[in-house]
């Protein structure tokens, strides 16, 4: 009778085990040969790509919450993956809570991209759930799922206590004012988050009016965007109430939030000895010509701005000369966009003479602005000694 034992992978040298390894993708080691048995993750701990796989990345799988299932169980013992990129694979809730299950005793990941997944209040629970004790996770991608104002909230509750998460992307939820005051109170005592992100959502100007109270003593957040959220005139002026007092923020997105004329104008007056914002986004907002003359104004003080885009506000000719006669003196601002702004030849020579004298603007972007051949060619004379790159292309082109 023949006793001999069949041959297992557990009998092979630890070579020949690698030699097998050195075939495998990194994903089919991570799903196939972990937790099969402690001998076999011993042997692929030491394995070198394994030690050096860092970043498991299965966007637009569309593998549901069985695939997110198998994630988690992957995760278990895993001590080399800091990023998981998950977005686009209707995990759902109960996807999300096997991830959250997976996170609570992992002390490695602390990038998570979520985002396009159908998570909705209850997945988010079991992920803020996590945030209270989980001490890695700095990074939390959230967007384009179906997080509510109860979401919102168990976000926040977790915000108050995390000392780790520093940035938050909850961008095309359905979040409305009630939500972001949750987001606004858990600000007022939260020391770690630097950039949020809530493009998309309806806060609406009460829901403004909630974070510029907040704003007024955070002391950490330098990044926030809200761009449309239909914040209007009157929040814009909330947003400039705050930018008086804060001596932090560096990034604003308001793009596409219907602020005019006079929501700018409050903008500008906040921005006129604001020190702090480098950056400041306020395409289609409807400014026209009056709001870009108070900008301009403003932009003769400020010393702390080096990026504006004033894209698709209606500007005209009006309105570029009025930029051109700030830039003349202007030696701070070096990137400024203001296609789709009809400004035409005239606007062009304006903004060409004012080139003459300014050095520090490094990038002007033009395009879409029916300039013509004369407008193109004052460009193009003041370009032979001004080394600013311009852009006079669509942007989609």
């Amino acid at each position: 009778m023949d006793n001999k034992t069949s041959p297992s992978l557990l009998t092979l040298s630890v070579e020949l085990i690698f030699r097998i390894l050195d075939n495998l993708h990194e994903s089919t080691i991570l799903f196939s040969m972990r937790n099969v048995c402690a001998q076999l993750n011993t042997t692929t701990d030491a394995y070198r790509r394994y030690q050096a796989f860092t970043t498991l990345g299965l966007t637009n799988n569309h593998f549901g919450a069985d695939g997110a299932q198998r994630v988690a169980e992957a995760l278990r013992n895993n001590t080399t993956i800091t990023t998981l990129k998950l977005g686009g694979n209707q995990v759902g809730d109960k996807g999300a809570q096997y991830l959250a299950y997976a996170l609570r005793n992992n002390t490695t990941v602390t990038t998570l991209h979520l985002s396009t997944n159908q998570i909705g209040d209850k997945g988010v629970q079991d992920l803020a759930d996590v945030l209270r004790n989980n001490a890695s996770l700095a990074t939390l991608d959230l967007e384009y799922n179906k997080i509510s104002d109860l979401g919102a909230k168990h976000l926040a509750d977790a915000l108050r206590n995390n000392t780790t998460l520093t940035t938050l992307y909850l961008d095309y939820n359905h979040i409305g004012a009630v939500g972001v005051r949750y987001l606004a109170d858990a600000l007022r005592n939260n020391m770690t988050i630097t950039i949020l992100k809530l493009k998309g959502n309806q806060i609406e100007d009460r829901g403004v009016q909630y974070l510029a109270d907040a704003l007024q003593n955070n002391t950490r957040l330098t990044t926030l965007d809200l761009a449309s959220n239909q914040i209007g005139t009157i929040g814009g002026q909330h947003l400039a109430n705050a930018l008086r007092n804060n001596t932090r923020l560096t990034a604003l997105d308001l793009a596409s939030n219907k602020i005019g004329p006079i929501g700018v104008e409050h903008m500008a007056d906040a921005i006129r000895n604001n020190t702090t914002l480098t950056t400041l986004d306020l395409k289609y907002n409807q400014i026209g010509a009056v709001g870009a003359q108070h900008l301009a104004s403003a932009l003769r003080n400020n010393t702390g701005l080096t990026t504006l885009d004033l894209s698709s506000n209606q500007l005209e000719a009006l309105g570029a000369q009025h930029m051109a006669d700030t830039l003349r003196n202007n030696t701070v601002l070096t990137t400024l966009h203001l296609e789709f702004n009809e400004i035409g030849a005239v606007g062009a020579k304006h903004l060409a003479d004012a080139l003459r004298n300014n050095t520090a603007l490094a990038t002007l972007k033009l395009g879409c602005n029916e300039i013509g051949a004369l407008g193109a060619q004052d460009l193009a004379d003041v370009l032979r000694n001004n080394t600013v790159t311009l852009i006079v292309s669509s942007p989609f082109s």
